[in-house]
């Protein structure tokens, strides 16, 4: 199992093992170099833990600990959990500003906790039967035991190519689930429990503050979380995308030290997107930091898309993972741990559809919906504000809102309108079940649903976008190069705060991250402020159309890929040829890729060689 994730610690290896339990752990060692060897117990053995993360607050934390008298033999953040849990329990977890996945195992009572941060920067797999479970960082970890089987649950490729990743608790592989976010599971005399101990809460403060006041609270807040992730004992860089949220990360950064800091970003050779360099170099010439940059090609693209699939380990169509783990790769020659802006238009509403929906919601407010003009009128305006691609498909159903975040795509799998055929082969498409699956979805719309719209979205967004597709992008793809990534925009309190703020605070007419860009105004260059939001562009549509058209179609049509039986043979030809022609379904080819690939890795037997 440790053998498995060595990527993701390569400083140190240890394992505790005792009657029923086997802890074991990889270190990467970035606080208390010398002494911070895991898995760490109390002063008497009777409390282990295994912990992957930061604890930015730990010094605070280890102060109060020692008031209290607790003995604590090292400088670790690790061993303040420890002494935490023999105080509060489980409920130790809500004492912990920062990211972290971790196993307690409590001698006395023969319990095991297992916790996640609360918006699920750092992931956490286990597998549970009537006579184990096994819990790690990465599924691989799990698949390592040999008496797992590796069954794939077909009822989730519908999930996966409804959104585009997995939201929710389950995974591609049956039995094998992910501790959710704010979570904790509590396992004991084999009956477990799970718990959710945090919440995203769009309650509203009795007085609202005035837009100056909460600009103050907000730069303070923003300094503070900063500062907190700029603790390390190792070189701490910052990766650079050219736009707002990384610009001002790197502000702060530069000023919670007295050292030039190294910045990092990445380029393509094709000339068919927006280059982020200028915007990267701008940002490291305002703050004066150490710049580097890296040029990735199509060939490197491509070449890196089955160890892509293997260090994700979940199917996710993320084509800027791949620039991010070459980026990473530069990174960890010098820094082992980065900073991002990574969560700044998930807390403050940064996205063109948030705007969007919000401004088509209130035009169907006004208009009649049996007024046949006014419906024509919406339909327009839905294709002209690019809500989901859908209106290429069918014509404008009565509530967009909630089927746009039940599916972000057009989802030709499903839908038989679009010239392509179902995609979806006759029995397959039989066995999908639509509410399973976009239940993990639907669950959370429940509670949200009398919410304002954009609260509505900023929820959802938070609890499965980031943690399932996001953030478990950045977690693997660092850490596939050894490299911790922190992102100070998560902060909880940061993101409380956000969700304390009016709408308009955050959404002001047509100005999108509004509070954000006020507060940064001063802070960030004027040219990349007011640039338009491009994402983090990666030139993968013309690449799937032209440099790997032939091997893009070697992978889908194969007879390895037609025998698993999921799809209609004659409607992928014909995606594939639409999509040659003008890339119109760039995410969905690519997505089948992905699928066709995590199969082969696998289900196809043993694990590739990374050597």
């Amino acid at each position: 199992m440790l053998d498995s994730i060595r990527h993701r610690g390569p400083d140190d290896e240890g394992v505790y093992l005792a009657g029923q339990v086997g802890l074991g752990h990889r270190r990467l060692s970035i606080i208390d170099l010398g002494s911070g060897h895991q898995p760490l117990s109390n002063e008497n053995g009777t409390v282990w833990i295994v912990f992957n993360g930061e604890i930015y607050n730990y010094r605070e934390l280890r102060t109060y600990l020692l008031e209290k008298g607790h003995v604590l033999k090292t400088e670790s953040d690790t061993e303040v959990i420890v002494h935490l849990y023999e105080e509060f329990g489980p409920q130790c977890v809500e004492k912990l500003r920062g990211m972290f996945a971790f196993a307690v195992w409590d001698q006395n009572t023969k319990t095991l906790l297992l916790a996640r941060d609360r918006i699920g920067i750092k992931p956490l797999y286990y597998r549970m039967t009537d006579k184990s479970v096994i819990f790690g960082s990465e599924i691989k970890a799990i698949l390592a035991d040999p008496s797992v089987k590796r069954e794939i649950a077909p009822e989730i490729i519908d999930r996966f190519l409804t959104f585009l990743y997995v939201p929710g608790e389950e995974t591609l592989l049956k039995g094998i689930h992910k501790v959710p976010p704010g979570c904790y599971l509590l396992i004991r005399d084999g009956r477990s429990n799970m718990r959710e101990y945090w919440d995203l809460e769009f309650s509203k403060p009795e007085r609202t503050p005035s837009l100056k006041d909460a600009e103050d609270q907000l730069l303070t807040l923003l300094a503070e979380s900063v500062n907190l992730h700029m603790i390390a004992d190792v070189p701490v860089g910052v990766l650079l995308s050219g736009g707002v949220d990384s610009t001002a990360v790197l502000g702060f950064a530069s000023e919670s030290t007295s050292t030039a800091l190294n910045t990092f970003t990445v380029g393509f050779s094709d000339s068919g997107v927006i280059d982020e360099r200028p915007y990267a170099r701008l940002a490291a010439q305002t703050f004066g930091s150490r710049h580097y940059e890296i040029t990735i090609s199509a060939k490197e693209f491509s070449d890196f898309l089955p160890r892509y699939v293997w260090h994700m380990e979940e199917p996710v169509c993320e084509p800027p993972a791949v620039a991010m783990y070459y980026v990473s790769k530069l990174a960890r020659g010098h820094v082992k741990v980065l900073l991002s802006g990574e969560g700044g238009d998930e807390a403050f509403a940064g996205y063109s559809n948030y705007r969007n929906i919000v401004w088509l919601e209130r035009l169907k407010g006004v208009l009649p919906p049996a007024n046949k003009a006014a419906a024509a009128g919406i339909s327009v305006a839905d294709s002209w504000l690019d809500l989901s691609r859908a209106a290429k498909y069918g014509p404008l159903v009565k509530s967009r809102f909630p089927d746009y975040y039940y599916s972000r795509t057009s989802n030709p799998f499903r839908y038989s309108g679009n010239g392509l055929g179902s995609l979806y082969s006759n029995d397959f498409g039989e066995s999908v079940d639509r509410e399973r699956s976009t239940e993990p979805v639907r669950r959370l719309f429940s509670r949200v649903k009398d919410l304002a719209v954009l609260d509505q979205m900023l929820y959802i967004d938070t609890k499965t976008w980031l943690p399932d597709d996001l953030l478990i992008k950045a977690d693997k793809m660092t850490m596939a190069n050894s490299l911790e990534l922190r992102v100070p925009l998560l902060d909880h309190k940061v993101l409380e705060f956000a969700a304390s703020l009016p709408c308009h605070y955050k959404l002001k007419g047509f100005t999108t991250k509004y509070i954000l860009k006020k507060v940064l105004s001063k802070r960030v260059p004027k040219q990349i402020l007011e640039r338009k939001k491009t994402g983090f562009p990666v030139p993968y549509e013309s690449w799937l159309r032209k440099d790997f058209r032939n091997l893009i179609r070697s992978i889908l049509t194969d007879r390895a890929a037609r025998d698993r039986g999921y799809f209609d043979n004659t409607a992928i030809e014909k995606l594939l040829e639409h999509n040659s022609e003008n890339g119109a379904y760039s995410k969905e080819v690519f997505s089948l890729v992905t699928l066709e690939l995590w199969h082969r890795s696998f289900l196809g037997g043993s694990h590739m060689s990374l050597n």
